[in-house]
């Protein structure tokens, strides 16, 4: 549930930004939505959790919110030098020096917090359409519905080159949160009926 509510909260970001006073109401799936009046860009969520998780403070993570992806490469000091505090206390814990090594995909840490710092989606035309696929070893092609966009920056941020470096005793590489069951909705906002 939680990934379908993200990316519905990044369609609606999408949709809300590219609105003109053409479509002041817009009606889809019996949900009318008002687009009348003035808008203030509030959130951006091309990768979900990244600001959230990377930025130290509201007022940090407010401010890249606002900031357009031309601007946002200065946010990466900050999300490299949070990454490198998670590895300082996690080696805290474990009672030994643990740091990154280069991931999955063979990117450093630097190479990483600078494309996690520009938050924009990359779709490419010619391949198929997924976050990451560690069948195919494709990255950041795009992303669907069904592609756990949490685990998959786990992953790269904490899986080492094999992609399974701390899975045990703690498990940092997932959120065990899975895709929910039943079929999204094949219209906007693509969300499953909720379940109580």
């Amino acid at each position: 549930m939680k990934i379908f509510k993200y990316i519905g909260i990044a369609a609606f970001a999408l949709m809300a930004v590219s609105c003109n006073n053409d479509d002041d109401v817009a009606t889809d799936g019996g949900v009318d939505t008002d687009f009348t009046g003035t808008f203030a860009q509030e959130d951006q969520m091309g990768r979900p959790g990244i600001n959230t998780v990377f930025t130290p403070t509201d007022a940090d993570e407010n401010q890249f919110n606002v900031t357009t992806p031309a601007n946002q490469l200065s946010f990466q000091p900050t999300f490299q030098s949070r990454i490198e505090a998670y590895y300082a206390a996690y080696s805290q814990t474990a009672g030994t020096t643990l740091e990154y090594e280069n991931n999955i995909l063979g990117v450093d840490l630097p190479t990483l917090t600078t494309v996690l710092a520009i938050d924009v989606l990359q779709v490419s035309p010619n391949a198929d359409t997924s976050y990451f696929n560690p069948n195919t070893g494709v990255p950041l092609t795009g992303r669907t519905l069904e592609d756990d966009v949490i685990d998959v920056s786990l992953i790269l941020l904490f899986g080492g080159n094999d992609g399974m470096r701390f899975t045990s005793p703690t498990n940092l590489v997932s959120d065990n949160v899975g895709v929910e069951a039943g079929a999204a909705s094949s219209s906007f906002p693509y969300l499953t009926a909720a379940r109580f």
